[in-house]
């Protein structure tokens, strides 16, 4: 028998308005209809409501991870310094860390994700090849300081995470590992009722190789990806390649230098000599863990800065200063040409192939040059993809033009190799009787993301409209105020509970029927029985959330639907 909740005892608060704070469609939905409170920056209470769709994703989660032979654990979330010290996260993460200390000086952190730990449990109760492969993993309480927390649950410094990891002998069973969690997650996420894209993905921090994200396409989502028209390219931007072609330079002419006074940036390069931006080339000068790199990319484009970290990780990445100047005088601010740096690593954009010509500083105060060919005026050490990625970009794949789009990442997926397995030793008996190596894949699913994403995605201008799987009750019976309305609501609702059917019966005493329907809008359960005016022929009013439609059927007849509801 399922259980009926009364909103007479529930503890639920519902707003007519939205939070002043609030920007996201989650955001402010979640709070009206009392899913969550904000405890403080970042960091939120879940409430009745809020607490059964989160427990109903888990549910989802956990059942599909089972299915896949996976073994559940829960690990610490309060974890030593020294496992984060040996894989070198420690200083990658640097403020995204809670980091604490005890009363003895001990240092410790908030597991931002749990690697390190997953690979020492391995290496603790794991010796021989025959206890492998294994796979386990978590629902946990995750921790990361970010700077600026937005978008309600979206994106908090407190959040729910399911993060599980393979381990095997082999990479052809790492492979089979991904390729098990990439299709349970497909099973999760189409249960959940959740659109969504598997896109080609950078590894990070994480380290690793193959990657790849699981993205709900919404507007308030914090990732761009790009969709190819023509073919099934998907990916993150930061993943977007481009293939360096290499032109024939030999019809340029020499390197000429231009009179070209107080044109600092691109823009005023352009107007001066009355060219395009695409004909300039633009070297952003930063900082790679403190020594001065120049990054070329077409004038008519911009450096992701993003892109460019994840190419260089660990290796932390930063503009120049006023400061960095001095005592350079090879470095002209504004004027700078790749063309005679000393000293200074190149990293160019593929556009920036051999043979092409560009108009460029001419490392001199108000002097560029013209005829700067790549590959014979200048050398590239290292070719990147660093540009943004703007919409008609060519696919990698066919060619096509690109397509953007905003999306919430909700999964992500690793072939993670030997990388922590390296950090930690992590060796296991082999068939031959010599110490293997033990390779690892990392997969994780943002559980309260999840609800943010289904919020985003399902909600009209009403409120919420939850998928039945993870709504917080099948239906929403609503008595709309006289005693034998109210006496019928809570007679079908026990009926419907003794049925199997998740029920939620508003029998709130004193409030008018408008505020029980309005409410039971927002609220967002995918169906809504009303003991109305004809209750006391026996007759309720069955709604369905999402499109709208109503019929009138008896107490009956109602049980039947809702019991026979797919």
């Amino acid at each position: 028998m399922a259980q009926v909740q009364r909103m007479s005892r529930l503890m639920i608060k519902t707003l007519r308005d939205d939070p002043a704070d609030a920007e996201t469609l989650n955001h402010k939905l979640l709070v009206r209809a009392g899913y969550v409170r904000r405890t403080a920056a970042g960091i939120w209470t879940w409430l009745p409501l809020g607490k059964k769709v989160l427990e109903n994703i888990t549910r989802v989660v956990r059942e599909e991870m089972d299915a896949i032979g996976g073994q559940e654990v829960l690990l610490p979330a309060l974890l030593p310094k020294e496992s984060y010290d040996a894989s070198g996260r420690y200083d990658e993460y640097g403020d995204l860390l809670f980091k604490l200390k005890d009363r003895k000086g001990a240092e410790y952190l908030l597991g931002p994700t749990h690697e390190e730990i997953f690979t020492q449990v391995v290496k603790d109760q794991i010796t021989s090849y025959k206890d492998l492969p294994v796979i386990l993993y978590q629902i946990q309480t995750k921790y990361r300081d970010e700077a600026r927390p937005r978008a309600g649950v979206l994106r908090g410094r407190e959040f729910q995470m399911k993060d599980s990891y393979s381990f095997d002998t082999t990479d052809e069973g790492l492979v089979e590992a991904y390729q098990l969690h990439r299709a349970a997650y497909i099973r999760i996420f189409e249960r959940l009722g959740l659109d969504h894209r598997i896109v080609s993905a950078v590894s990070g921090a994480m380290g690793g190789s193959a990657s790849e994200e699981f993205l709900a396409p919404a507007p308030a989502g914090e990732d761009t990806f790009v969709d190819c028209p023509a073919c099934d390219y998907a990916a993150n931007t930061e993943a977007v390649t481009f293939k360096a072609t290499p032109v024939d330079g030999s019809a340029h002419g020499p390197v000429e230098e231009l009179d070209t006074p107080d044109t600092p940036t691109i823009e005023t390069l352009a107007a001066h000599l009355g060219v395009p931006a695409a004909e300039t080339l633009k070297n952003l000068l930063v900082k790679v863990d403190g020594e001065i790199v120049a990054v070329g990319v077409p004038g008519d484009r911009e450096v992701d800065l993003g892109k460019l970290g994840e190419h260089l990780a660990p290796a932390v990445v930063e503009l120049v200063t006023a400061e960095d100047f001095e005592g350079r005088p090879d470095l002209v601010r504004g004027y700078v040409g790749p063309q005679g740096l000393e000293k200074v690593r190149y990293i160019a954009d593929p556009r920036i192939a051999a043979g092409t010509a560009w108009i460029t500083g001419a490392n001199k105060p108000g002097t560029h040059a013209k005829n700067v060919v790549a590959g014979r005026d200048f050398e590239v050490d290292d070719y990147l993809d660093v540009v943004v990625v703007e919409e008609g970009d060519p696919c990698p794949a066919c060619g096509a033009g690109l397509k953007l789009d905003r999306a919430i990442e909700i999964g992500h997926i690793f072939q993670l190799g030997r990388k922590f397995a390296d950090a930690f030793q992590l060796d296991v008996l082999g068939q031959n009787g010599k110490p293997v190596r033990v390779t690892m894949g990392s997969y994780g699913i943002g559980v309260s993301r999840a609800v943010a994403a289904l919020a985003e995605q399902t909600a009209d201008e009403q409120g919420l409209c939850w998928p039945r799987e993870i709504a917080p009750a099948d239906v929403h019976v609503v008595a709309a105020g006289k005693a034998l309305q109210t006496e019928l609501a809570l007679d079908v609702s026990q009926k419907l509970a003794a049925a199997g059917v998740r029920v939620m019966v508003d029998d709130r005493a004193g409030v008018s029927p408008g505020v029980k329907f309005t409410d039971a809008e927002l609220i967002g359960i995918p169906k809504i029985l009303v003991a109305g005016r004809r209750s006391a022929e026996g007759v309720l009013e069955l709604k369905d959330r999402r499109t709208g439609e109503r019929e009138e059927l008896t107490v009956d007849e109602a049980i039947t639907r809702l019991t026979t509801q797919g």
